[in-house]
């Protein structure tokens, strides 16, 4: 691609040569405001409800809101108009989990949805008609790909929180303003065409986990004979189940332990710590994370990590995310656990951890949890709710047999979903080079 005729050093090491004629200017300068966001209180039904924007709402590939089950909030007169959002404004991620990422992704409000608003976890940036908002957009999605957000939060007891003010006082280089719609307009139309060819392969993903979905309820649910006599549950999420079967509340067979929680200062070096994300992205823990924490003996002792152990997400924004598991297959040594998990650990001789890997996994339980879910800021699962889940208990011959038999079919599904995420992932690599490339003037293309 063509370059421009002249450079010079920017003088800032994540961004290395600019284009001549572009000027520097602090970040906080193409800002007419900057404001955090608001939770409210439960919607009263009249005029002081409006659509609050969360985290959960934010379509970080495309840069925008996803519109599907936008939350409504009561403010009475908290709501200022400069709370509001208008179209152009850039939504920033100030706060989070961090384990899953860091915070600093931003988005792109262009919606007519009437009075909205945003939540307290993000920062709500109005562009100066000075500057163009898309092309801001794209600028800063370009700083948290280059890992620039890194220097600027902080974290305690396990959130992430950007330092608004350090990150506001960045210097950065912008070109001319009608340059900078030009540019907008040619990413817009490039990563469009990009975003086409990762919806196919998604939808493949989609269908390919739905079927796995079909597979392991099935199994968990019915077993491997088609010809067992089978009897009411009397669980209606989970209809008929072989005659033979268990079923026990989960509190029954075991016990459960929210994990531990200390501020950052904890983290970082010492004993292996299993994280939200080792569980959330997991149906068997990683034989070696890569957390570590300064655990004490007697914590090792209380918090431990133990082959048989089940280990469910505990809180999170949205509801959906809740009642995540990961089946501990190997006892990591000297390891303890995030706050934001529950530990299982069943009685000995009750549970293959093979079978509960599958189990605990299978969809037919987020009925339990979304229908029970207590979503304040973050949704959260109880230990209380926890313990009421039904377990479906077969003998445990025909729990190996379940968990043998969906090995061979899971292993053969997620051979077809790790190539479909992996063009995925070159995709997206992809589009991110030509923004990286194109709003940071390393190649020029209007």
């Amino acid at each position: 691609m063509q370059r421009y005729d002249t450079y010079k050093d920017s003088g800032v090491k994540w961004l290395g040569e600019i284009p001549s004629h572009w000027e520097s200017i602090p970040l906080k300068k193409c800002f007419i405001s900057s404001e955090s966001g608001l939770w409210g209180d439960d919607p009263k039904q009249n005029d002081d409800d409006a659509i609050c924007i969360r985290v959960a709402d934010f379509d970080y590939s495309k840069f925008s809101i996803k519109t599907e089950h936008l939350t409504l909030r009561s403010y009475g007169n908290l709501l200022s108009e400069n709370k509001k959002l208008t179209k152009g404004d850039l939504l920033l991620e100030k706060s989070g989990g961090g384990e899953l990422f860091p915070v600093g992704r931003v988005v792109r409000f262009n919606l007519d949805l009437g009075k909205t608003t945003c939540s307290n976890f993000i920062q709500k940036l109005s562009p100066s008609q000075k500057y163009c908002s898309s092309f801001l957009c794209y600028l800063l999605s370009t700083m948290y790909t280059k890992k620039v957000n890194g220097l600027f939060y902080n974290q305690t007891t396990g959130i992430q929180n950007l330092k608004i003010k350090e990150y506001l006082n960045q210097t950065v280089f912008l070109p001319p303003l009608e340059e900078q719609t030009a540019i907008a307009a040619y990413l817009d139309t490039a990563t469009s065409k990009i975003d086409a060819a990762i919806a196919q392969q998604q939808k493949m993903i989609e269908l390919l986990n739905e079927r796995k979905q079909i597979i392991i309820n099935r199994a968990v649910t019915k077993g491997l004979n088609p010809n067992a006599k089978m009897k009411d549950s009397g669980v209606e999420w989970i209809g008929e189940v072989p005659e033979h079967w268990d079923i026990r509340k989960l509190g029954t067979i075991g016990s459960t332990i929210n994990g531990v929680s200390h501020d950052s200062s904890y983290f970082g070096e010492g004993e292996p710590f299993v994280n939200y994300s080792d569980v959330y992205k997991n149906y068997s823990l990683p034989k070696s994370v890569s957390g570590l924490a300064k655990s004490s003996i007697q914590e090792r002792m209380v918090f431990s990590v133990e082959k048989g152990d089940v280990f469910f997400t505990r809180t999170s924004e949205t509801a959906e995310e809740i009642g995540f598991t990961s089946t501990c297959l190997e006892t990591i040594p000297n390891a303890v656990f995030a706050g934001f998990l529950i530990r299982f650990r069943p009685q000995a001789g009750i549970l293959d951890p093979n079978f509960s890997m599958y189990y605990f996994r299978a969809h037919i339980h987020r009925s339990y949890f979304v229908k029970e879910m207590n979503l304040v800021i973050r949704a959260s699962l109880s230990q209380q709710l926890l313990r009421g889940l039904p377990v479906l208990l077969p003998p445990l011959q025909e729990q190996c047999n379940i968990a043998n038999y969906l090995k061979r079919e899971i292993n053969e599904i997620d051979l077809c979903l790790n190539s479909k995420m992996k063009q995925i992932s070159l995709l997206q690599e992809r589009k991110q080079i030509i923004i990286n490339e194109v709003v940071t003037g390393k190649v020029k293309v209007v």
